[in-house]
């Protein structure tokens, strides 16, 4: 349910429908980050164009905001979201790990900002064509950019169990990946495992220990679905290519700043903000990240995983 102030801001901007997605750390943000009003400010994962509306609202008329996102539903709602905006918006169809060549077909050469906020919107985590989700049944794809050749139930039917174990080790960080793997091989022997649904239901079946009376924090199929997830959209290796080209896109005093959700997420960051800053690039300007307030998970539950780190370019 939006708040008033994000009614208010949708009313301002000509938006007619309402947006389920709240943006996550957006006043944090907004204290820590404000740019000049001829600026241009990049949103890396624009999304239903919550945190740009924050920041175009910031910019005149001679500013400029640019977003990117791979989901073309995406872009269609934040171009409504944003068209009453007085700067010049634009949308751009691409994943942010090409955000160089995307700003230099452009002209662009140097911007003021750079936001990546590396989270899922309501909707995506809801849409049956992508499969993100073990809430509902749903053809386990997981595919965001419909582009990628290769969807979860590739990996899962075709992969083998060694492979399979070690990349929900890694993406998933689930100890208990040698048995998922396992019981994820012997049910596939029986019938492909096809729907989100079902995967969730052998991976229950193999942490399920009888008698056990501890109750785990998150779903157990939690890990194995951000490793599927992680490795379908070659997660990693994109913010590893935005944070390599991320220095020489800003101008002088310029920022980044990146909103992680998980523990492989934010050590990337938090060391590639590190490594630039002992190299004279980078001013870390958060020793520490940032993290939602009681109230702000209170009101949105996918903030209590959000880590904010924010760097600013030196000259």
């Amino acid at each position: 349910m939006l708040n008033q102030a994000e009614n208010e801001r949708n009313k301002k901007t000509g938006c007619e429908f309402t947006v389920e997605h709240i943006p996550v750390l957006a006043d944090t943000l907004t204290e820590q980050v404000v740019v000049p009003r001829n600026g241009i400010v990049v949103d890396a994962t624009i999304g239903q164009g919550g945190h740009s509306l924050l920041f175009g609202e910031q910019l005149g008329q001679d500013g400029t905001l640019i977003g990117f996102d791979v989901d073309e539903n995406a872009l269609a709602r934040s171009s409504q979201r944003l068209k009453g905006l007085d700067c010049r918006v634009l949308l751009i169809h691409s994943n942010f790990s090409g955000i160089r060549e995307a700003l230099l077909s452009h002209g662009i050469e140097r911007v003021d900002f750079i936001l990546a906020d590396l989270g899922y919107s309501s909707d995506q985590l809801l849409d049956l064509k992508i499969g993100i989700s073990f809430q509902e049944d749903m053809p386990l794809d997981m595919r965001i950019d419909r582009s990628l050749e290769t969807s979860a139930a590739d990996i899962v039917n075709g992969m083998d169990e060694t492979s399979l174990a070690d990349l929900i080790f890694e993406f998933g960080q689930d100890r208990a990946s040698r048995r998922i793997a396992r019981f994820i091989v012997r049910a596939r022997g029986h019938e492909p495992v096809q729907t989100t649904g079902q995967l969730a239901a052998i991976v229950c079946k193999a942490l399920y220990r009888p008698g056990r009376k501890k109750r785990d924090r998150i779903h157990p199929a939690t890990r194995t679905f951000q490793a599927l997830r992680i490795a379908v959209n070659h997660e990693l290796e994109n913010l590893t290519q935005l944070l390599r080209y991320a220095p020489e896109l800003l101008n002088p005093a310029g920022r980044v700043a990146v909103i992680s959700f998980h523990s492989l997420e934010d050590r990337i960051v938090k060391y590639d903000f590190r490594d630039r800053a002992s190299e004279g690039i980078y001013k870390v300007l958060t020793k520490k990240p940032l993290v939602a307030t009681d109230k702000e998970v209170q009101a949105n539950r996918r903030a209590r995983s959000a880590k904010l780190r924010i760097v600013e370019r030196l000259a």
